[in-house]
């Protein structure tokens, strides 16, 4: 009995040393892991957040900002400050904003002309860049020593945050003012697709012969309009920009705050490539509805197929939306995976099960958003989306040699 008692504790005594060693071993493989954690993902941080970098060139300089609702200072904490009261509390002497499209507070409807006012919170005077002037005048310019732009960019061509920065340094570089770019991650940056900007269909929804989904941040695109001299009468700008801190253009990135009344939530960003292009026809893309850019539907799409079904009402950021009020047949892509591409599939898609083919596109509309009119002929002859993608595939290696020049981050 003895012996037994004896053989029992024993074999606990091994059983308990057994399980501690093992965990020993699995606390220290966990410790090694959490020892590699922050230098494989380490914070991104904004250019607005590098005040070191940049608060030496505003110092005793009379400062214009052209800047928006995404123009922030992030906290620790993961609330912000806006740029412009940032700056004030540091005695930067601001004098004038100038805002792009959907204004300063980011409230307008896309397409909705502003005209200037007053920053009910600082009395600064706000200069509308989506009014009748989308460039700044020199007269705006004359009492400035240097301009700051700090917009949040998606990625997108026809999205006009980059067409405003390309007036912005024509500006600039036409009155000697230098200009400081505060740059911001590209959530569209890890891949170049979609059709090429033929220059003569360049507008506010393209300006520059680029391919729909250029792969670069705000920064580098700037950088790219000076070294390709793509400004009015080949002029370059004296630019500077501010970097992203531990980011390439592989990295994830959320947006804490939409960029666009439109562009509520990630999935509606990283859809948007594809989606957009639903702008230049007689399809509602999501406008109208808390889902913007992450469905589609009109009224005569046939709903045997396309079965899901919405109705677009007035709201945040959509006055009229299209179909207003009006039962509408399409898809709902809300909890689709992305693809890492301009899919053509959607756009197809619909074409093929509209009633009635000659309400789809608008034309003129089509045309600006795509860049050319190949794309719109491709869709109506019945090209598939492989055979569409395989015939951007020259453009894409020619920009991608362009691209590579001012790359920044890997």
């Amino acid at each position: 009995m003895r012996y037994f008692i004896s053989f029992k504790n024993t074999f606990l005594l091994l059983f308990f040393l057994v399980i501690s060693c093992a965990n020993g071993h699995q606390e220290k493989k966990e410790a090694v892991n959490i020892d590699k954690t922050p230098t494989k993902e380490a914070k991104i941080i904004v250019g607005a957040n590098r005040t070191d970098q940049y608060l030496p060139l505003l110092k005793n300089m009379k400062v214009g900002i052209v800047a928006n609702q995404t123009s922030v200072i992030f906290k620790d904490d993961g609330t912000y400050t806006h740029l412009i009261d940032s700056l004030s509390n540091l005695n930067i002497e601001i004098k004038k904003i100038f805002s792009p499209e959907h204004g300063f507070r980011g409230k307008a409807d896309a397409g909705e002309l502003i005209e200037g006012n007053k920053d009910a919170k600082t009395g600064l005077e706000v200069v509308s860049l989506y009014g009748k002037h989308k460039k700044p005048a020199a007269t705006q310019l004359k009492d400035l020593d240097v301009l700051v732009f700090d917009i949040q960019d998606v990625g997108v061509r026809f999205y006009t945050y980059t067409s405003t920065l390309h007036l912005v340094m024509e500006a600039c570089a036409e009155n000697n003012i230098p200009l400081i770019i505060l740059d911001r991650p590209n959530p569209n940056a890890s891949y170049v697709d979609g059709p090429t900007l033929e220059v003569e269909h360049a507008s506010f929804l393209g300006k520059v012969p680029i391919p729909l989904v250029y792969g670069l941040t705000i920064g580098e695109y700037g950088k790219m309009l000076n070294g390709e001299k793509w400004l009015a009468n080949k002029v370059q700008c004296d630019i500077t920009v501010i970097p992203v801190k531990n980011y390439d253009h592989n990295s994830s990135y959320h947006l804490a705050i939409r960029p666009s009344p439109n562009l509520p939530n990630d999935q509606s960003i990283l859809l948007y490539p594809s989606l957009g292009l639903f702008e230049g026809t007689n399809i509602n893309a999501g406008r109208g509805t808390e889902f913007q850019f992450q469905r589609y539907g009109a009224p005569w799409l046939d709903k045997n197929v396309l079965t899901f079904e919405y109705t677009p009402k007035p709201n945040f950021g959509s006055k009229a939306p299209k179909h207003d009020g009006v039962v509408c047949y399409g898809e709902d892509l809300s909890e689709v995976t992305p693809p890492k591409e301009v899919s053509m599939e959607w756009v197809i898609k619909a074409y093929q099960n509209s009633n009635d083919k000659s309400k789809f596109f608008k034309t003129a509309g089509f045309t600006l958003h795509a860049g050319n009119e190949t794309l719109q002929k491709q869709i109506e002859a019945g090209k598939s989306n492989d055979e569409i993608i395989a015939s951007w595939k020259t453009d894409l290696e020619s920009f991608k040699k362009i691209r590579k020049k001012y790359m920044i981050y890997d």
